[in-house]
């Protein structure tokens, strides 16, 4: 279930050739927030900020994070996006589905070209997979597609229709083990699906754990697919 986003690719190509990249406009308190932090939102999207509300996307230009970071593969970088990032998992969870409904199925903080962002992968009520980047400061929608090359099978779509516990629940489940970073619903582990949440403690440490998609229930993943050891304390 493994899904990497390439969106940034995409948004420039639109960019490029003169058009708007296509949008959802996440909600009226995101906005608030936005411009409490000092940005603003682009004049169209605040003028479809109505009519966004019955048809679920707004055009939306400017498509950079109001966090500028680069992904420099530096030591400490997973921490300095933790620290930095300002919309949690759930949030950015409530965000997406804002922009699409149906169930996120990944989530995961990354320092890109556009600036820091949640990536978000969301099998949507159309049964399309959407593939959504948000603002890591306020949660704004930077850019949302659909992934039209997707080659996904009736198992994954299965497991993110049946899960009883969605992606929100799962972070906020495993945020006792540190700030969450990544969010996704893996069916490597076992028999049935689980989600794989990984989390960064204060020293620097990552730490992978798993949530039952069906109880909730939160145990620290096998050693062999743990990034280190240090991850006791999770209920087994």
């Amino acid at each position: 279930m493994k899904r990497h986003l390439v969106i940034a690719t995409a948004a420039a190509a639109a960019l490029i050739a003169g058009g708007t990249v296509t949008a959802a406009a996440v909600s009226s308190d995101a906005g608030s927030a936005n411009a409490a932090s000092g940005g603003q939102l682009p004049a169209q999207t605040a003028a479809h900020d109505a009519g966004s509300q019955a048809s679920g996307t707004a055009q939306v230009q400017d498509g950079r994070s109001s966090i500028r970071m680069q992904d420099d593969d530096a030591n400490g970088q997973d921490l300095r996006e933790a620290n930095a990032a300002k919309v949690t998992a759930p949030d950015a969870a409530a965000a997406a589905l804002k922009a699409v409904p149906g169930t996120v199925t990944a989530l995961d903080l990354d320092a890109d070209r556009p600036g820091l962002v949640w990536d978000a992968d969301v099998l949507g009520k159309d049964g399309k997979w959407h593939e959504i980047t948000l603002d890591a400061g306020n949660g704004r929608v930077l850019n949302q597609h659909v992934d039209r090359d997707d080659d996904d099978d009736a198992q994954e779509r299965a497991a993110a229709r049946n899960a009883r516990t969605d992606a929100a629940a799962a972070a906020r489940t495993a945020a006792s083990h540190g700030k969450v970073t990544s969010v996704e619903l893996d069916d490597e582990h076992g028999t049935k699906a689980a989600w794989e949440v990984e989390t960064i403690t204060k020293d620097g440490k990552e730490h992978k754990l798993l949530v039952d998609s069906q109880s909730g229930k939160l145990s620290v993943a096998p050693a062999d697919d743990a990034d280190d050891d240090d991850n006791d304390g999770a209920d087994d």
